[in-house]
C-alpha cells in the first residue's frame, strides 16, 4: 500500500538524471514518511520537525559508505548504514508502527538497501559533473518539514549537497530549485519541467507533516517532555569574556541570551549553537563581553543575568553574581592550596616519623 501511494505522489527526488533513478529514491525518502494524521490535545504549542538525513561517500576511511537516519524534533527514531545493512528504530516507542504495518521493519531495509545504490549513483554523477573524480568524496541530502501544533503552518526543505557544498535545493515558497553552481542548473531545468516542483511541495505540506504527526503521537510521552537545564557562568580569565552555559534541557527549542535590569542586550554578546548531550538533551552557551562588566562595581553585578527559555515553560532568569563565575584561575587556586595541604600534611607526617626513630634510637642507646 505504502508503495503504491508512493508511486502518485512523486517521479523524482535526488537523481541528477534518469527517471527509474528518480523513482528509486523517491521511495528511499517516503516510504519512511507516509502516515496517517491526528490531532495532539493537551500539548504546548511549538514548532516539529521530522527530518531524513542521507550521505553517501567514498574512501573515508572507518565511515560507513551509505547513512539514513531521521529525527524527529531533534531526536533520532531511525538507523540504517551500508556496514549493518538494516534499518532499525532508535527509540523504543517507534516499535509501535509495526502494530500497524508487521512488516515495516523489513521493508524500511529493503528500500534503504536500494536507496543506498541510488545515492551512491547519485555521488558519481556529481563527481563527473565537477571534475573530480578522484580522491574522497561525501554527498549529504536532507529532506524534511516543520509543524506549528497551533497555528498549523507548514515549511519543508530539500537539500543535495557535494563535499560540504550545496548543489541543489528546493524553495518551499517559490516552489521553485535552486541551483547554487551551474553544474546544477540542467538538473534544476529538468524537475521543473517535469513538474518535480509540484510534487516536493505535496510531499512537504501533506505526507512529511502527516507521518510526523503520527511519530508525535506514537512518542508523546518522550518527544513532549520538558526537561529544564543547569545554569552556570564560566571564565577562562579575568580579561575572558563571561560565558553563561545551559545543559541538560529537552527539548531543543530553547532560547538564552544575556539581560540587564531584564533587558535583553544585543551589543557585546556572542550567542553559540544549541549541541546535544550524549544522554538525548541539549546545551547552549552565550558570551558577555568584559567591557559590560568592567566599569561596574562586583556588587553591582546582580544587574546583569542570564535568561533561559523554553516554550510552554515559565522563563528561567539566574543573576549574576562573581561568586558564581568559574574560572580557571579558581580552579588552579584550589589546585594550589590542595597541594600545599598535601604536603603540608607529607611534612608534618615526615617531621613526626623522624622524632618517632630518634625517640626510639635514643631509647635504644640507654
Amino acid at each position: 500500500m505504502r508503495l503504491s501511494r508512493l508511486s502518485t505522489l512523486l517521479f523524482s527526488r535526488f537523481s541528477l538524471e534518469t527517471s527509474s533513478t528518480m523513482f528509486l529514491l523517491n521511495i528511499l525518502v517516503l516510504v519512511s514518511l507516509l502516515g496517517v494524521g491526528l490531532h495532539l490535545n493537551g500539548v504546548a504549542s511549538m514548532t516539529h520537525s521530522l527530518m531524513y538525513f542521507t550521505t553517501s561517500s567514498n574512501d573515508v576511511p572507518n565511515f560507513p559508505e551509505f547513512i539514513e537516519v531521521g529525527y524527529v524534533n531533534g531526536l533520532q527514531i531511525t538507523h540504517y548504514d551500508s556496514n549493518t545493512k538494516r534499518a532499525v528504530p532508535k527509540q523504543e516507542w517507534m516499535k509501535k508502527i509495526t502494530e500497524e504495518d508487521p512488516q515495516y521493519w523489513d521493508t524500511e531495509t529493503q528500500i534503504s538497501l536500494v536507496g543506498e545504490q541510488v545515492m551512491k549513483g547519485n555521488t558519481e554523477i556529481v563527481k563527473q559533473r565537477l571534475n573530480q573524480t578522484e580522491g574522497s568524496h561525501m554527498s549529504p541530502a536532507d529532506v524534511g518539514c516543520e509543524w506549528d501544533d497551533e497555528t498549523g503552518d507548514i515549511n519543508g526543505w530539500f537539500q543535495f549537497g557535494f563535499d560540504g557544498e550545496d548543489f541543489i535545493a528546493f524553495d518551499l515558497k517559490t516552489e521553485t530549485f535552486v541551483a547554487p553552481r551551474s553544474e546544477a542548473v540542467p538538473t534544476k531545468h529538468k524537475w521543473e519541467r517535469s513538474g518535480e516542483a509540484v510534487r516536493q511541495k505535496n510531499y512537504i505540506t501533506h505526507d512529511c507533516v502527516e507521518y510526523l504527526k503520527k511519530h508525535l503521537r506514537n512518542g508523546q510521552s518522550t518527544i513532549m517532555r520538558k526537561e529544564l537545564p543547569r545554569v552556570s557562568f564560566l571564565q577562562k580569565t579575568p580579561s575572558s569574556p563571561v560565558t553563561c552555559h545551559a545543559t541538560g534541557f529537552y527539548p531543543d527549542r530553547a532560547m538564552l541570551f544575556w539581560t540587564k535590569d531584564g533587558v535583553e542586550l544585543h551589543e557585546g554578546v556572542d550567542p553559540g549553537e544549541i549541541l546535544p548531550n550524549h544522554d538525548g538533551t541539549f546545551q547552549m552557551s552565550v558570551d558577555l563581553d568584559m567591557s559590560h562588566l568592567s566599569s561596574v562595581p562586583p556588587e553591582d553585578w546582580g544587574h546583569f543575568g542570564c535568561m533561559f527559555q523554553l516554550s510552554g515553560v515559565p522563563d528561567m532568569p539566574t543573576k549574576l553574581h562573581p561568586d558564581l563565575i568559574m574560572t580557571n584561575a579558581k580552579n588552579y587556586t584550589g589546585v594550589i592550596v590542595a597541594a600545599v595541604v598535601v604536603l603540608g600534611v607529607f611534612l608534618l607526617a615526615a617531621v613526626g616519623f623522624a622524632v618517632y626513630r630518634w625517640r626510639k634510637a635514643q631509647a635504644g642507646a640507654y
